[in-house]
């Protein structure tokens, strides 16, 4: 099965509820993720908060995205 995020919602600073089409769902803070050229724009709570779900993932319009791999891996 390609795993892939189906539905995500913001909670506060860099945290994130995810649900997967695998049936789990969690939170997970991002916030120890954003380094990195691409990432740094995130930083920003009010950019970070804008993401989309694009390509089965969160995306933001920088370009940014995390594998949904990574994601469901690393929720609470």
């Amino acid at each position: 099965m390609f795993l892939h995020v189906e539905q995500a919602k913001y909670i506060k600073d860099y945290r994130v509820w995810l649900s997967f089409n695998d049936g789990a769902e969690g939170e997970i803070d991002l916030s120890s993720e954003l380094y990195g050229e691409i990432f740094e724009p995130l930083k920003d709570v009010s950019f970070f908060k804008s993401f989309n779900l694009e390509g089965h993932t969160l995306s933001w319009s920088n370009g940014a995205d995390f594998a949904p791999e990574f994601l469901r891996e690393n929720i609470a």
